[in-house]
């Protein structure tokens, strides 16, 4: 680091800094979803907005960790994927991503990435590897996709010369079309080799009956967070010369569903999209 013209050098930001708790952040708002402790009243306000407007909201998060479960076990297992970047990784709930995949392959490596100063706080205490492994989380945000691509923890702990799984769960409708989304996957697919893979789940409407996604979408507004619901064909766009894994785009709770169809619940229950791909 420099030092200032008067010597001194300048100190670090410190994540604590950072922390607003009069704003909502996604990770503590996840957070108070699932029954955790790590949110502030904004969060929960935040929150509650939310279900009132979708009462399912709940449900609908569990099922999408329930799916990313699922989907690290595919790729830890049966595509023998070693090396995942997972952004956007929220406040620790285990088993998380890393248990999962060294549960399969103990000597899997894993890079978290968000940018709470709260999940940094819990990462460091939180996410230790098995020996055979490694972890590490990078403070940082999706938007910035060339900082997270050539941070030295990312770059020490992934061998971009090898397949990495790309986890993207969750995290993608928080990017407005302003924020150009596809682009920001693009370029973290690109920096991929092939064989690697892209993880991907999304918020929709298509799934919830009409009087819901009438007041779906307009709720963002009142919760301070805002989020995109993507159709469909704009889920798909995600995924652009990539090959799907079976069965492609799916409901989050029949992405490969460890249940027996009559447990299931209805799609209308976890209104988003998953899907998982193969770069060529």
């Amino acid at each position: 680091m420099a030092e200032t013209t008067s010597g001194v050098r300048p100190v670090p930001e410190q994540p604590s800094s950072r922390i607003d708790p009069s704003v909502p952040h996604p990770a503590r708002r996840y957070d108070y979803w699932l029954g955790g402790k790590d949110n502030f009243a904004a969060d929960r306000r935040s929150g509650d907005a939310v279900a009132e407007a979708y009462p399912a909201i709940r449900t609908t998060v569990i099922e999408n960790r329930r799916f990313m479960h699922r989907a690290t076990r595919y790729l830890a297992g049966t595509a023998g994927i070693r090396q995942f970047l997972d952004i956007g990784t929220g406040i620790p709930t285990s088993p998380n991503m890393h248990e999962v995949a060294q549960g399969v392959a103990p000597e899997s490596r894993v890079v978290y990435v968000d940018n709470d100063p709260i999940v940094l706080a819990h990462a460091r205490a939180l996410l230790s590897s098995t020996p055979e492994g490694a972890t590490a989380y990078v403070d940082a945000d999706l938007r910035e996709p060339e900082r997270i691509l050539a941070h030295p923890d990312v770059r020490a702990t992934i061998d971009f010369d090898r397949p990495v799984g790309l986890m993207l769960v969750a995290i993608l409708h928080f990017l407005t079309d302003a924020d150009d989304p596809y682009a920001i996957t693009r370029r973290l697919v690109d920096a991929l080799p092939s064989g690697s893979y892209l993880v991907v789940s999304h918020a929709t409407i298509d799934l919830v009956p009409r009087d819901i996604a009438a007041t779906a979408a307009p709720v963002t507004t009142t919760s301070m967070i805002d989020m995109a619901f993507r159709s469909r064909d704009e889920f798909g766009g995600f995924f652009d010369g990539l090959e799907f894994v079976e069965p492609g785009i799916s409901p989050v709770t029949e992405w490969r569903p460890d249940d027996a169809p009559e447990q299931r619940l209805p799609a209308a229950h976890a209104s988003m999209y998953a899907a998982i791909a193969r770069k060529p």
